[in-house]
């Protein structure tokens, strides 16, 4: 008998009277031995195939999020408006052979709960700090993509002593920014009178022409079938911080640094920033959009590489 090459001692015993019996010699039972161990540890390790989780906000929502890694500090990456957990696509298998990473719906998208009235930065802050407490992890940085920048100062709010820093993926370009509140109503009219219409044109100018076709179209097709209920409240809160300069007070409560990876597609205001933020740095990548994650992931996973280092380095 052959195994790989392996050939098997064997003999031909037959008891008094009885039936003849092929016994294989002791080496080669340990190898078939072996190759058992191999194949169970494998079915063992299928059976053991990570899972979403499930966390509760401080409403009672549940908050649908996943795991994966292990190293800190512990990376919680939350996604934008109308988004989901699976925009960090290609930022999950990278980040998380040196740390925890976790990725999460907030409520209202993805797979989380949708029972709220309202949709606002501090409860979506909360989603964070639950999903971030339920993790296991001890040390956090928050990683923000566009409206997710507030949400993870709302959550660093919730947990004083625990975030090492914010890093936001292509918002805070101006924290001051002098929003009018006729302004936002010009801004969101056309996404209320045809909120799939609408938004597809308010995502599609965040994205360059050049620009892959079939990650554009997914992207405005995916924003766009969001429940528009959720959106607009999600949309009405956020911009409201920048009517009021919430915005850029809340800031002055979390004594944590801050960096960005934007896009070149509008000019960051240094100034603005720091008069606000314990510290504020920005890694800017030329030619993408705002969506540079999915876009550009190669060239975003050196720079959020970078920005994560700036974070920890004593």
């Amino acid at each position: 008998m052959m195994i790989k090459g392996i050939k098997a001692d064997t003999r031909i015993v037959r008891a008094k009277g009885g039936p003849k019996y092929r016994v294989y010699s002791k080496p080669f039972v340990g190898l078939v031995f072996c190759l058992v161990l191999v194949a169970f540890s494998i079915v063992k390790a299928q059976a053991q195939a990570t899972w979403p989780y499930v966390a509760f906000s401080k409403d009672g929502t549940p908050v649908s999020h996943e795991v994966h890694g292990s190293g800190e500090p512990t990376l919680v990456f939350v996604h934008g408006w109308s988004c989901d957990a699976r925009y960090w696509r290609q930022q999950v298998p990278y980040f998380s052979k040196k740390h925890r990473v976790v990725t999460l719906d907030l409520a209202g998208h993805g797979h989380s709960g949708m029972t709220r009235k309202q949709y606002t930065m501090k409860a979506f802050g909360d989603d964070v700090r639950a999903v971030a407490e339920a993790s296991g992890g001890s040390k956090f940085i928050l990683i923000g993509h566009s409206m997710g920048g507030i949400v993870i100062a709302e959550a660093a709010r919730l947990m004083p002593g625990r975030v090492m820093g914010l890093i936001g993926i292509d918002n805070f370009n101006n924290i001051e920014y002098p929003l009018t509140r006729e302004e936002f109503e010009k801004m969101v009219t056309p996404i209320k009178a045809d909120f799939r219409e609408g938004s597809r044109q308010f995502a599609g100018s965040m994205i360059l022409p050049g620009t892959d076709p079939q990650l554009r179209e997914w992207i405005l097709s995916d924003m766009s079938a969001a429940p528009p209920d959720v959106a607009l409240s999600a949309m009405t809160d956020m911009m409201s911080r920048y009517i009021t300069g919430e915005a850029a007070k809340m800031f002055e409560e979390i004594p944590i640094p801050v960096v960005t990876v934007n896009a070149d597609l509008w000019p960051i205001n240094y100034e603005a920033n720091r008069r606000h933020m314990f510290s504020y740095n920005a890694i800017v990548l030329e030619k993408a959009d705002h969506f540079l994650m999915m876009d550009r992931p190669v060239d975003f996973n050196m720079a959020l590489e970078k920005a994560i280092l700036m974070l920890t380095k004593k």
